[in-house]
């Protein structure tokens, strides 16, 4: 389900590793997320498609608590890490099995189970002066900033209805998502490399420019148009006004959460998140931007266009 491409608003700069070696990496790994995720996509199977999800997020989730490390930032890692199979396993069976009417009472829930787990795991750990407080933020903070804000993709695929046969609909809507998402990202890539030269945030970054952000949101917007146009019947709710709207909200996200993952990075000293994909860095690197365009297009399409 998930595909990538460099997810900065750069300037050309010179490095030891050649631009073009560079994107033939990327492209390459690009391909295999791609053609996994559209086989599991189209293929309609729901726990392949869950398995996907829950595998880059535990992951992802293992290198953000990783990176405090890297820093010696206290956590609870492996509290963390169940925490979120918890969450990821739960959310799978209460949206498949009774549906998002009442997702409320179960996001209400799993937070209630982060804090008093997190509270409970204190408890046994030595006080020094205010180290409890700093271990419980950064652990809490983990699960909500990777796992809770990732975890709307689950929400995507069962807030669709489903088909005639039973068969789940909304997964064509994640694929929807992540094509926008990292069209952005490659649009900021590439206008940024070529033409970037006013900086955005060098506070976060110094190599995110505002003319990347304008390529982010304009390539974000012409993929959800041609998707639009291609699968109309797959997107059956979108207009082409939702898609020109989710477009430019989409892209727009989609920079604000590279820079959010900047942020963290430069916080910790970290370059990349890891190394688990060539060309790429971590599983959390690929994730960033859909961290918040994921949950813009859940609330979309239940606040805006109303689906269930």
């Amino acid at each position: 389900m998930m595909t990538t491409m460099p997810t900065t608003l750069e300037h050309a700069e010179p490095n030891t590793v050649t631009p073009r070696s560079t994107f033939i990496v990327r492209f390459v790994t690009t391909i295999v997320l791609w053609s996994i995720a559209l086989v599991i996509a189209f293929s309609g199977y729901e726990l392949a498609f869950y398995a996907l999800i829950c595998v880059f997020g535990l992951i992802a989730l293992w290198e953000f608590y990783g990176m405090l490390d890297h820093r010696g930032l206290p956590n609870f890692k492996v509290t963390g890490m169940i925490c979120g199979a918890v969450m990821l396993v739960g959310s799978f069976y209460y949206f498949a099995k009774m549906g998002p009417a009442r997702s409320y009472d179960f996001e209400t829930a799993v937070l209630l189970f982060f804090l008093l787990t997190v509270f409970a795991r204190q408890m046994f750990a030595r006080l020094r002066q205010d180290e409890p407080l700093q271990t419980m933020a950064y652990t809490l903070f983990g699960l909500l900033y990777v796992l809770w804000l990732f975890n709307f993709i689950t929400k995507i695929v069962y807030v669709m209805p489903r088909s005639s046969d039973g068969a789940v609909t909304g997964q064509f809507y994640v694929l929807y998502l992540v094509a926008v998402t990292k069209f952005s990202d490659m649009g900021a890539y590439l206008t940024g490399s070529v033409i970037g030269r006013h900086l955005m945030v060098p506070h976060i970054s110094a190599k995110k420019t505002w003319e990347g952000l304008f390529g982010a949101i304009l390539f974000a917007l012409l993929c959800s148009l041609a998707l639009f146009k291609l699968m109309p019947g797959h997107l059956s709710v979108l207009t082409w006004t939702h898609a020109t709207i989710l477009g430019l909200l989409l892209g727009f996200a989609a920079v604000v959460g590279d820079l959010a993952e900047s942020i963290i990075k430069r916080s910790t000293g970290v370059k990349d998140s890891g190394n688990l994909l060539p060309g790429i860095g971590g599983a959390l690197d690929l994730l960033d931007s859909l961290l918040f365009t994921a949950p813009l297009l859940f609330f979309y399409l239940r606040l805006v266009i109303r689906v269930a």
